[in-house]
């Protein structure tokens, strides 16, 4: 068994797990961690309890330290130079007659990495955007293409429900969703009736065919 507390790096972001030391870590506070992308600060999600080994990824990295208030001001700062970062990161785009829309950017804690999340209809040659970026930033770049669901899960928005989205609130992972799902609710096909904001089927279409599969409701 080990010893855990599950970190999240964003509000409705996948939960990590850390091995917390001798921390006293409630649910709430923040720390610093060490990932692959370098430090990062997230807050503890998931309180300190014991987890078999097939629940975790090994080597199970430590809880470097507790945050402290000059943390979140850092935290702030970051959130801030990237956001200027995204205004040159378009005009470069331009420069570059580049087709690819702009989503999101985030220093890592450390300011060592700047990453860019873009979305684009195919494959994007951006290795001399990239060399113009760091020219600029001084700081190690990555550009991530993601996909339709991550645009909205980032952005957020309002679902047909009339509530915020689920991606953007709570959901840590995208679960997969069929057709069929919307078929054994005996829900209309009409793409405009399942489909969310995203323009893919509506994830609540999983939630609801757990409880129908877990009552044994059949239609």
């Amino acid at each position: 068994m080990y010893s855990i507390v599950g970190v999240r790096f964003k509000p409705a972001g996948k939960i990590y797990y850390f091995e917390p030391g001798n921390f006293e870590l409630h649910k709430g506070s923040h720390v610093i961690v060490e990932t692959a992308r370098g430090l990062e600060y997230g807050q503890v999600v998931v309180e300190r309890r014991e987890v078999s080994e097939a629940e975790v990824v090994l080597p199970l990295k430590p809880v470097l330290r507790q945050a402290r208030e000059m943390d979140a001001e850092t935290v702030a700062n970051n959130e801030l130079k990237a956001r200027e970062a995204m205004a040159i990161f378009r005009e470069k785009v331009l420069q570059h007659e580049l087709d690819m829309k702009l989503v999101d950017a985030e220093f890592t804690f450390d300011r060592n990495k700047l990453i860019f999340y873009f979305t684009a209809e195919g494959r994007v040659d951006f290795r001399q955007l990239v060399k113009d970026l760091a020219s600029v930033f001084r700081v190690r770049i990555e550009l991530r293409q993601i996909g339709v669901r991550d645009e909205a899960k980032i952005l957020g928005g309002i679902g047909p429900c009339g509530r915020l989205l689920c991606c953007s609130t709570w959901m840590g992972e995208f679960d997969p969703v069929s057709i069929r799902m919307a078929k054994d609710q005996s829900l209309s096909l009409n793409p405009s009736k399942i489909s969310g904001l995203c323009g893919r089927l509506m994830c609540c279409l999983k939630f609801e065919n757990d409880s129908y599969q877990d009552q044994g409701i059949t239609v």
